[in-house]
């Protein structure tokens, strides 16, 4: 099966099934190369239903959870897009298709590296990855988009804050096995409205705050 066929089939038999049904998103997913976003040794799984491993202990995202991220935010054309864990910058990719400008913080050099080259040889321009800890965030840019790759175990307000007006936030809060997928939405200078989207695990980003644990 070739690369294209195997990529169509991802998105008609993972992705819509996982109710991604939005046209531009799921025209995304069938035109970024995945294949060119994963591992040398793993491009025979680059279409595959798991999460790929990345160095780092770090993990691709699954195609179908790739697809509830781009629906959920709704990216449009001149959108400014922060995403917080670039990987291996297929997700960026597929935010600067649907037509954002995408500022993406990596905190590992060599994965920030890797994503750099990856969107290069897909022909991606318009993302600029910086390697920096998203978690020590305080903007003053405002965002029309910002996309977390990791959880919170805490909701962290500095990312809300990062939103224009109108603005959208994807986070995946909470502690496994379940956690909660929400997207906030900015609706004044203190008024955020949070809607929950469905369940999921994913592993924190590094340095997000934990939960205290109780020792008996």
């Amino acid at each position: 099966m070739n690369s294209n066929s195997a990529q169509q089939q991802m998105v008609a038999q993972q992705v819509r099934t996982w109710s991604v049904f939005d046209a531009h998103t799921l025209e995304v997913m069938q035109k970024v190369p995945r294949e060119r976003f994963v591992p040398a040794t793993l491009s025979s799984l680059a279409c595959a239903d798991c999460a790929l491993p990345l160095a780092h202990g770090k993990f691709m995202l699954t195609p179908m959870l790739a697809g509830r991220i781009l629906q959920a935010v709704a990216v449009r054309a001149g959108n400014q897009v922060l995403e917080v864990g670039t990987g291996s910058g297929y997700l960026s990719a597929c935010l600067a298709t649907m037509g954002g400008q995408v500022q993406s913080l990596e905190l590992y050099d060599d994965l920030a590296a890797t994503a750099r080259a990856n969107l290069r040889a897909a022909g991606c321009g318009n993302v600029e990855v910086t390697c920096a800890d998203g978690m020590g965030l305080v903007s003053e840019t405002a965002y029309d988009v910002v996309v977390l790759t990791g959880s919170l175990p805490i909701y962290q307000p500095r990312f809300e804050r990062a939103l224009k007006f109108g603005g959208r936030l994807f986070v995946v809060v909470g502690t496994g096995p379940v956690m909660e997928a929400r997207l906030v939405r900015r609706a004044g200078p203190a008024e955020f409205q949070g809607t929950a989207l469905f369940q999921t695990e994913l592993a924190a980003l590094e340095h997000a705050p934990a939960p205290p644990t109780f020792e008996f």
